[in-house]
């Protein structure tokens, strides 16, 4: 899995496909949980700025996904500290 992206409309679509398979009960929480925070810590801001989703990539993504994300984030932040 590539966890990288320079392009915002890949990273954007991959999130998007993440949840929406989390979301169908194709993919546990826990792997979701897993690859989104692998993806939030190799991007960096691009997916997560000053402890909010950039408003591009949550208006991308819906209310609903950009939700789960940010409760993952939440939850990565916490047991990092």
């Amino acid at each position: 899995m590539r966890a990288s992206y320079k392009n915002p409309k890949e990273l954007e679509s991959k999130l998007r496909d993440l949840v929406d398979t989390y979301l169908e009960g194709l993919l546990d929480y826990e792997e979701l949980e897993q690859t989104v925070a692998a993806i939030i810590n190799a991007n960096g801001d691009r997916v997560y700025k000053n402890g909010f989703i950039p408003t591009r990539l949550s208006t991308a993504l819906g209310y609903e996904r950009t939700d789960i994300i940010a409760k993952i984030a939440e939850t990565t932040k916490q047991l990092n500290m």
